[in-house]
């Protein structure tokens, strides 16, 4: 089977820092900044999927892009970006400095065949961009029914893992889209989402997840999550707007109309109680991990009265005086979106 690099969040042991510790007094050399141009030649590595910092700086020296491992891994292990670097393709200028490495091994530019899921996105626009692609819509349909979906899980809304893909131009869907559900499986291990955790199974914690991803901002995730938590548990009804935008397919839309929220369908949280039947988008590892670990509280109501500006509360009547200065402020403009 032809390989399929995908790219995501790359964990650095933490055995990582106690070798740089060891090794803090021998010498590093290094190759000095230089002005990168179109002269200078380059070279496309591959980094391996679960590579270490010390496996990923020893593949740099051997393809002569630092001038030494030790190098590239002192500047890794002092910079947290470099968690993020990304398993594929990754086109590199030789014989750069280790911090210029780093960099290039951020630039989603340099990574060759790019594809990218966003966190939040609906399996319909991954499809439309693999249509887009060139896919037709008669073998993503084959593809879709010959997926192995992890253990617990019968949807595939949520399973196409949120990350950037490096992929070769003759693969096909399938492989495309298997790659993204095993990338889901190795986050859910890692997050315990695998696991239910006593009140709710993993294919409904990943719903929850879903509805925080759309619903929030990443620092307001976890209250977000509790706030599920806490109607589910007293029987009130959701009233996510983040579910009705799922049935209509819209994106964008913070007001929703009267007649939205009657819509019929078993995803809409406005007329059904209890959690929508599957998920409404694929989440993130953050939304995940707050799916699992919400932040404890009593809030009941939450609301985003201006742009960065949410605010949750246990009181209805709290919820209905931040409601009218969300529609003041809706009615100003602040909401809508500024071109430069």
């Amino acid at each position: 089977m032809r390989r399929l690099f995908l790219a995501g969040l790359l964990i650095v042991s933490l055995t990582l820092s106690l070798h740089l510790i060891r090794t803090q007094g021998r010498s590093a050399p290094d190759f000095p900044e230089m002005q990168i141009s179109a002269q200078i030649d380059e070279v496309t590595i591959e980094i391996p999927v679960g590579s270490t910092g010390s496996e990923i700086a020893k593949l740099l020296a051997e393809s002569g892009v630092t001038k030494s491992s030790l190098a590239f891994f002192r500047v890794a292990v002092a910079d947290p970006r470099s968690a993020k670097i990304a398993p594929g393709a990754h086109r590199l200028t030789m014989e750069i400095s280790a911090r210029q490495a780093l960099e290039q091994l951020l630039d989603a530019k340099r990574i060759p065949n790019l594809f990218v899921v966003t966190e939040g996105a609906w399996n319909s626009e991954i499809f439309s961009e693999l249509r887009d692609r060139g896919f037709s819509k008669e073998e993503l349909s084959r593809a879709i029914n010959t997926l192995i979906l992890p253990r617990g899980f019968t949807s595939l809304e949520g399973l196409l893992f949120p990350a950037q893909y490096s992929f070769p131009s003759d693969v096909n869907a399938r492989e495309i889209l298997q790659s993204m559900i095993d990338r889901f499986t190795v986050e859910a291990n890692a997050s315990g989402l695998n696991k239910s955790d006593g009140k709710y199974s993993p294919a409904q914690l990943l719903v929850i997840a879903s509805i925080v991803q759309a619903e929030a901002d990443l620092k307001d995730f976890v209250k977000v999550s509790q706030v599920i938590r806490n109607r589910l548990s007293i029987g009130m009804p959701l009233q996510m707007d983040s579910t009705v935008h799922y049935i209509r397919k819209v994106r964008g839309e913070i007001f929703l109309s009267t007649k939205a929220t009657l819509a019929k369908s078993p995803y809409n949280t406005y007329k059904r109680y209890g959690l929508p039947p599957g998920a409404i988008g694929n989440p993130g590892r953050a939304a995940i991990d707050a799916a699992l670990r919400p932040e404890i509280g009593d809030w009941l109501f939450f609301i985003t009265v201006a742009p960065g500006d949410t605010r949750f509360t246990k009181s209805n009547d709290q919820f209905l005086e931040w409601k009218q200065l969300y529609e003041k402020n809706r009615r100003a403009g602040a909401f809508e979106v500024k071109n430069d």
